[in-house]
């Protein structure tokens, strides 16, 4: 089974081969149908998002290729990886909950930090129990591990 990640990352992969290999040869073309191509704006914007749309896919491929190594047998199951939703306690005891992502999933507003963040990283690998430090601009903060659901306890509840 492919993470929900590689299967958001494949779909665009597909649209922007479709657009360079459908939509912009054809606006490529009604472009150089409005003559000197020196002067022609319309031409130059379809070129820079080919140029761009060429670059994005290359981009797509490479990071499809890394996020394939993982599969969800490889997530470990009783620590921070992938996928957990774990709630800590800073040193006030304020509670709060995370979902761990990739940085390509990152929605801070639905509570997702990257595991590749500074607090993500602190995280990866804890159980509940554990404490992390963690620089921030201002200044280190101290969290513990309260509760940890990893992806294979919440594939249940997707």
């Amino acid at each position: 089974m492919e993470l929900p990640v590689i299967v958001r990352l494949k779909k665009e992969l597909a649209d922007l081969k479709y657009e360079l290999t459908v939509k912009l040869p054809k606006e490529l073309e009604v472009a150089r149908a409005h003559g000197d191509l020196s002067e022609n704006a319309e031409y130059e914007a379809a070129r820079a998002r080919q140029d761009y749309v060429r670059s994005r896919i290359g981009q797509l491929e490479g990071r499809v290729r890394e996020l394939s190594l993982y599969n969800i047998s490889s997530i470990p199951r009783a620590v921070v990886a992938y996928g957990s939703r774990v709630t800590v306690e800073d040193d006030a005891g304020e509670a709060v909950t995370y979902d761990i992502v990739f940085p390509e999933e990152v929605d801070a507003a639905r509570g997702q930090i990257s595991l590749s963040s500074p607090l993500g990283r602190a995280l990866l690998n804890k159980a509940v129990g554990d404490e992390v430090e963690v620089q921030t601009p201002g200044g280190k903060r101290a969290y513990q591990i309260v509760e940890l659901l990893t992806l294979h306890d919440l594939q249940g509840e997707r």
